[in-house]
């Protein structure tokens, strides 16, 4: 009995045949590159647990994003970190026109315009004296309804700022729907929602916490997802796509990235995912020690996100990766 000659590994012996048949592709434009500007700083800080990333002064914010957009960066997502004295309890700075958020969005437009999306961080803690995504009730708890209600002012003062795209990420009930409401009745129709539909209360966050200097006490997990649960994930999904989200999203990356499969085989709207600060500063801190090859591992990583499903990363490798890709 003879058999075809079938033999997979023919397409594997040289770069250029794995070149030929590769699956999956990354493309700088699905990538965004998150940043941070810090208020007061006349130059860039680093971030000691975010090995590469600073905190960024208005001046280097916009040498940056000149660099990102040059590379072919899809979208840079803009996260304003105010001084102490600056933040209270409603968080009140990030409605001021004149706070960092605000100030930093319109200093993006200015520099890169059109040429790549503009993306805005749409929540309080980094704004709140207590370091929560939301205002606080009597008993300690967020309050989400009047959350909710600064949430609609903020989506209206970051559209009026110039942002292309925000981006509520607080986990608050209906927080797609109340800011899809006041950008439409602002009149700012054509600004689009980048939902953090599917955020889970995971552990890797930390060196986030120290790039916007949290101040929270405690942790989210009351309204932030419980990260056993995929089901409440994809109805998370479903409530947002029916109040008007444009892209949604989940958080982290590759823990989930049974998440990402199961949002993206749901929804027709693009998945985008997050890379968070722990996924990144795992890689550079194994990197640093000479226990993986870097350059590998993150290309490695961000193949699977996209293989997952998602069409847009988040990844504060974003021009690096971009620069490689050209």
């Amino acid at each position: 009995m003879s058999f075809p000659d079938v033999r997979p590994r023919r397409l594997r012996r040289t770069p250029a045949l794995r070149r030929l048949v590769e699956e999956t592709h990354i493309a700088p434009s699905e990538l965004v590159l998150p940043l941070f500007l810090k208020e007061g700083l006349t130059e860039p800080r680093a971030i000691s647990s975010l090995p590469g990333v600073v905190q960024h002064s208005r001046e280097s914010l916009r040498k940056a994003a000149h660099e990102a957009v040059s590379a072919g960066v899809g979208g840079l997502m803009l996260f304003g970190v105010p001084t102490n004295e600056h933040k209270d309890e409603t968080g009140s700075c990030g409605l001021d026109p004149d706070g960092i958020l605000n100030v930093g969005i319109r200093d993006l437009v200015a520099e890169v315009g059109d040429a790549t999306v503009i993306m805005s961080d749409l929540c309080l803690d980094e704004f709140t004296s207590h370091g929560h995504c939301g205002v606080l009730a009597p008993d300690g708890s967020v309050d989400n309804d009047a959350t909710l209600a600064i949430y609609a002012d903020m989506a209206v003062a970051q559209a009026s700022a110039g942002a292309h795209m925000v981006g509520p990420s607080g986990m608050m009930d209906g927080q797609v729907g109340v800011v899809r409401h006041a950008l439409d009745k602002a009149g700012y129709q054509d600004t689009s929602i980048l939902a953090y539909s599917v955020k889970y209360a995971g552990a890797f966050y930390g060196p986030f916490r120290e790039a916007v200097e949290s101040t929270l006490k405690g942790d989210r997990r009351q309204y932030q997802q419980d990260p056993p649960n995929l089901r409440e994930a994809l109805r998370e999904v479903d409530l947002d796509v029916a109040e008007g989200a444009d892209i949604v999203m989940v958080k982290p990356a590759l823990a989930y990235l049974d998440v990402i499969a199961a949002v993206h085989d749901r929804v027709t709207v693009p998945v985008a995912a997050y890379q968070v600060s722990g996924e990144y500063a795992m890689v550079e801190a194994a990197a640093a020690n000479g226990w993986i090859d870097r350059d590998r591992v993150i290309m490695e990583s961000l193949t699977a996100i996209k293989r997952a499903g998602a069409q847009i990363t988040l990844t504060y490798w974003a021009t690096e990766v971009a620069q490689r890709l050209r």
